[in-house]
């Protein structure tokens, strides 16, 4: 058992309820940008003019727009102060160096996101709206592994040699899987900051087919829809091709998951915990492109498209808390062998001298 970390139940749920509050911010952050409301509240760090703090009640409750911008700008102050007093409870109660630092690295990361933010709105720039976006999710995976090492789960975890060879051959296909993930969080996140969800309307074709036409001609006929549909700034060849690469994304991600299901199974068995959560991971992935059809079904309804962002934060979050187990498991495994072959090896060089001797005659 690692020192100092057994009597820290208390901080390892505080990190369960960071992580979530974290879940939900991002929720929050998915629902502005699909109800196109970030620049609701024009200045920063003040919301028209008031200490955040004292906004009255009138200026933003009920108010469309003011209510979701100015609300996220609190919950994500309150995230920062959970992760502030996380990172100040490591520092106190947790002796192993390096999860110390963990805490270090996500409040500088959460300062890092609110500065963002509030760049995001005083510059007028999309593109810092998307790094901000994306950090949020990078975020996330490291409260959910503070989350992971700071549980008990983390010191008290056993395995045998078998386990040790099943984990090390899984781990690169979680690898592919988080990278896949990140890459479509970060595709989705690109489209919506650059309105082009809607960019294909239909599916499971796309424009009446399997892939549409991107020249100009034919963007212009779907500009010509689209404002029909969904009233929004046009969309150029590249956003079509965006949206269609996604798609494709899609398809891979899932049927790499599918591989890591089967592949978990078949090394670690059915009934393993790690077996377990891989088919959890699966479901989600699933749940995932459900989501991701509605979307575009719905004329990517703000909480619809809300919820894909949510989802597909969880999956990272999963599929990185996964890797890290893994990685834990074959340490845990390679330091028992290592101990059991130098405790051979010390039992072979303390043979009994008589017993020695009379090999020798």
């Amino acid at each position: 058992m690692v020192p100092g970390s057994h009597n820290n139940s208390w901080l390892h749920r505080f990190a369960i309820f960071t992580a979530l509050a974290t879940l939900f911010l991002i929720g929050m952050g998915g629902l502005v940008t699909s109800r196109e409301v970030g620049m609701a509240v024009p200045d920063w760090p003040t919301t028209y003019g008031y200490n955040m703090f004292l906004v009255p009640f009138d200026r933003w409750i009920g108010v469309s727009g003011v209510f979701e911008e100015h609300f996220h700008r609190l919950v994500a102050t309150f995230v920062g102060l959970l992760t502030t007093i996380l990172m100040v409870w490591l520092w106190l109660k947790e002796r192993r160096k390096w999860v110390c630092y963990l805490g270090v690295s996500a409040f500088l990361l959460v300062c890092l996101q609110g500065l963002l933010g509030g760049l995001r709105v005083t510059e007028i720039n999309q593109n810092l709206g998307l790094v901000h976006g994306t950090l949020a999710q990078l975020f996330l995976v490291l409260i959910c592994g503070i989350v992971l090492v700071t549980s008990g789960w983390w010191n008290r975890v056993k395995a045998s040699e078998s386990d040790r060879v099943g984990f090390m051959a899984l781990k690169g296909a979680l690898v592919a899987v988080i990278c896949l993930v990140f890459v479509q969080l970060l595709l989705g996140a690109t489209m919506r900051h650059q309105h082009a969800g809607l960019a294909v309307w239909d599916f499971p074709l796309a424009h009446g087919q399997v892939w549409p036409a991107m020249n100009e001609d034919a963007v212009t006929g779907y500009n010509e829809k689209r404002v029909k549909t969904v009233a929004v700034a046009d969309i150029a060849p590249w956003h079509v091709g965006l949206h269609m690469v996604h798609r494709l994304g899609a398809v891979a991600t899932l049927a790499l998951v599918i591989a890591f299901a089967v592949k978990a199974r078949r090394q670690l068995g059915q009934a393993h915990g790690f077996t377990k959560m891989g088919f959890v991971l699966l479901a989600m992935i699933l749940a995932q492109a459900g989501m991701g059809v509605w979307t575009v079904w719905s004329n990517k309804a703000a909480d619809v498209a809300t919820g894909h962002v949510v989802l597909g934060a969880a999956c990272l979050a999963l599929a990185s808390m996964l890797l890290l187990a893994a990685k834990r498991c074959a340490f845990v495994a390679e330091s028992a062998n290592a101990a059991e072959r130098l405790a051979k090896r010390s039992d072979d060089e303390a043979i009994d001298p008589g017993q020695t001797a009379a090999v020798a005659v």
